[in-house]
């Protein structure tokens, strides 16, 4: 875990260094569970993240911009009521465990000087933030806990603050060689590591693994000399102020997997990369993280909604086919009343079947007719003819339907498709208003849900030749790479399927690289990515039209060839992105 207690000391240690005395300036809040604070201090603005996030919840300074909604939630604007202008007094954690206090001194509306605090309490799916006042009443808290979600502890506005339940552990700021002995030596069988994190506060796994890789030889699980290994282990948590080298441990593909606040000596050395501050280790760990699962939430009831849209057109497409199947036998019916008017001298009303010549048969053959006895022989022609007429129309109107639907659910995956490429809520608004526009949603008028967002932009790659090339993430990106790419560019997308339009930025010829990777990314970011073989459509741009009154995205075109492509996943990351 990585914010646990260790890290969280040295987080909370490094955030008093850096921001005691500084002045609060401007208060935001981009997430129901985070809140951003502009402070000036030491004659520079920093920007403090608090995130009570149930995945992601942690403090640190950060460089990151956030979109925020269109009118502040209701607890920052109780904020910049409170605390605005306030001084900070100390920023410390609380008993070695994961809950950081941010005391302010800050001016009420008498002019007189109070205390404010800040709460972050950082425990999973419990984090939680809240703003008290000078006698630790709750001001407000970003998740309100009452008598039915808990029965232990309710944090509700007007409520005096109490902490989290104590574990009855040490605390590891002030523990002893002896109190930690008499812990351990009550449980001498278990693994070391797992005795420390079940005596510790704060204590995670992996920091328990750290601190008894630090006392034990290779390859043991407990220490030979318990006393001696107690004694190392509260020297060293006496000395960890003074520890801090903060890295981020990267997996082989050089994505971030962890975070620790010193050298961890029971992890790979040599996939640590350091970093000035523990501020700038955290964002980089949880930056992008904490982006695609808030993104991947935003998207999730979206997503829900083009399954079950999908579903629902693959049942009415099930339906059609069936009323088009049923009604191939309306050529039989001709048959058969054409078969009863060419014979009418040989029927008599009473007649269950009868066998008559088919005079559609070239060979001569013959047509056996079932007849109602309750209908004269004219009659039992005109029902078979009624049935034709209503089998045709039927066709007719299954046929167009069923043509909707394909039309309805291309459309559909193509929005799902969309969806799986956005990285940024800008894309993922875009969307949302196609939906809008075509009904599948409501309109937001929510304004403290609506976001002012940057314009989306699409992926930007460079070829191995050196040229740019563009590829929508939407249809509206689509519709702006396309539309305003140059006549003689070139165009490419996947063919008769949902997929990005692609535009390679030159004019006139272009590289057979260039092109083959530009048909790898168009074949990549289409409904065949993990297929073999997609055929890819190439042509200029000056031969790409979008018909009036067309939805985004659609187009048509002429004079294109086409190249078969297998995309390979490794193949598209050798492509150089420039932007994403």
């Amino acid at each position: 875990m990585p914010m646990d207690g260790l890290t969280v000391g040295f987080a909370a240690r490094e955030l008093n260094e850096i921001l005691r005395d500084g002045r609060i300036d401007k208060i935001t809040q981009p997430e129901r569970d985070t809140i951003v604070l502009v402070i000036r201090a030491g004659g520079t603005n920093h920007r403090l993240l608090l995130c009570a996030s149930p995945n992601n919840a942690r403090c640190h300074l950060t460089m990151s911009s956030f979109s925020n909604p269109l009118e502040p939630p209701a607890m920052c604007m109780l904020m910049r009521k409170q605390i605005t202008g306030a001084r900070i007094l100390e920023i410390r954690q609380v008993e070695g465990d994961r809950i950081v206090y941010v005391d302010l001194d800050a001016v009420n509306e008498l002019g007189d000087h109070v205390l404010r605090r800040l709460v972050l309490e950082i425990m999973g799916r419990h984090s939680n933030l809240l703003l008290l006042d000078e006698n630790g009443r709750i001001l407000e808290a970003t998740r309100h806990v009452n008598p039915e979600m808990s029965r232990v502890r309710q944090i509700q506005p007007g409520m005096t603050y109490l902490p989290p339940p104590a574990q009855e552990k040490l605390n590891p700021e002030t523990l002893t060689e002896e109190e930690l002995y008499q812990r351990l030596s009550a449980a001498p069988d278990a693994r070391l590591s797992r005795a420390l994190a079940d005596a510790i506060t704060g204590l995670s796994r992996g920091a328990a693994e750290e601190l008894a890789c630090r006392v034990l030889q290779p390859g043991e699980t407990q220490p030979s000399d318990l006393k001696d290994a107690c004694r190392r282990i509260a020297d060293f948590l006496k000395r960890l102020p003074s520890m801090a080298d903060p890295r981020v441990l990267v997996n082989e593909n050089g994505e971030a997997e962890d975070v620790f606040p010193m050298i961890y000596l029971s992890r790979p050395t040599e996939n640590q990369r350091p970093y000035k501050t523990l501020s700038e280790a955290l964002e980089v760990y949880f930056g992008s993280r904490d982006a695609r699962e808030r993104l991947s939430q935003k998207s999730a009831a979206m997503v829900r909604m083009l399954k079950s849209q999908l579903e629902r057109c693959q049942r009415k497409l099930a339906m059609q086919q069936e009323e088009l199947a049923s009604a191939e036998r309306m050529e039989e019916y001709r048959r058969m009343g054409e078969a009863i008017n060419a014979n009418l001298y040989q029927l008599k009303k009473g007649m269950t079947e009868a066998e008559l010549p088919d005079w559609n048969d070239p060979e001569g053959g013959t047509l056996t007719v079932p007849l109602d006895i309750r209908l004269t022989p004219s009659q039992n022609a005109q029902r078979y003819f009624k049935k034709y007429q209503k089998a045709r129309s039927a066709r007719e109107v299954a046929a167009q339907q069923r043509d909707k639907t394909l039309e309805e659910t291309d459309y559909l995956e193509g929005m799902l498709l969309d969806v799986d490429k956005c990285i940024g809520e800008s894309e993922l608004e875009e969307i949302r208003q196609e939906l809008v526009r075509t009904g599948y949603m409501k309109k937001n008028t929510n304004r403290r849900q609506q976001r002012q967002l940057p314009g989306s932009k699409p992926y930007r790659y460079l070829s191995a030749d050196g040229i740019e090339i563009l590829v929508g993430k939407n249809a509206a990106q689509n519709d702006r790479i396309t539309l305003g790419a140059k006549p003689d560019e070139t165009w490419l997308h996947a063919k008769d399927m949902p997929g990005s339009h692609v535009i390679i930025c030159r004019e006139g010829e272009i590289p057979l690289t260039t092109m083959k990777q530009a048909a790898l990314l168009a074949a990549w970011y289409s409904k065949g990515q993990r297929s073999s073989l997609v055929p890819v459509d190439y042509t200029l741009r000056r031969y790409v039209k979008k018909p009036s009154g067309a939805a985004p995205g659609k187009v048509i075109y002429t004079h294109q060839k086409t190249a078969y492509m297998t995309p390979e996943e490794e193949e598209i990351k050798g492509i150089r992105l420039l932007e994403a």
